[in-house]
């Protein structure tokens, strides 16, 4: 694959493994985070992890990934939100 200005040196991709833990790979920031959900903002727009007993176990911003552990429940995407400043918007209200 061709590298250009438009095409990121990582991809976006989540690895779960037995719903115990997770790893997402393409994240551009952490958006909120409690025992029942992780927002985030990746390439792919706001990721949502909701689960029982979450917890950061690693954060590398500047390798764009994040380890989550704990019950995976379920996860999705928030298209309303994006963009970045529609993520900092929706956590000022």
């Amino acid at each position: 694959m061709t590298i250009d200005n438009k095409t990121p040196a990582w991809r976006h991709q989540i690895i779960v493994v037995d719903r115990e833990e997770m790893t997402i790979d393409g994240v551009l920031s952490l958006g909120s985070y409690d025992e029942k959900e992780v927002i985030m903002e990746t390439e792919q727009g706001v990721l949502i992890v909701k689960g029982e007993g979450l917890n950061i176990k690693q954060l590398n911003l500047d390798k764009s990934n994040i380890i989550v552990e704990g019950l995976i429940k379920g996860v999705s995407y928030d298209d309303t939100s994006h963009n970045k400043k529609g993520l900092l918007e929706r956590f000022l209200k």
